[in-house]
């Protein structure tokens, strides 16, 4: 049958996205932990 909602397709899209956002999340993580690392070696911290 031709099922508009295919569920193959909504997890691909899912999982996908799923993966773009933890990239995301990663580089902030690495880009506050850069920012903390270069702030308390130049005596800010």
């Amino acid at each position: 049958m031709n099922d508009p909602f295919d569920e193959k397709e909504y997890r691909r899209r899912q999982k996908s996205r799923a993966l773009i956002t933890a990239l995301i999340l990663g580089a902030l993580v690495a880009l506050f932990y850069a920012i903390t690392i270069v702030k308390i070696g130049a005596g800010y911290g």
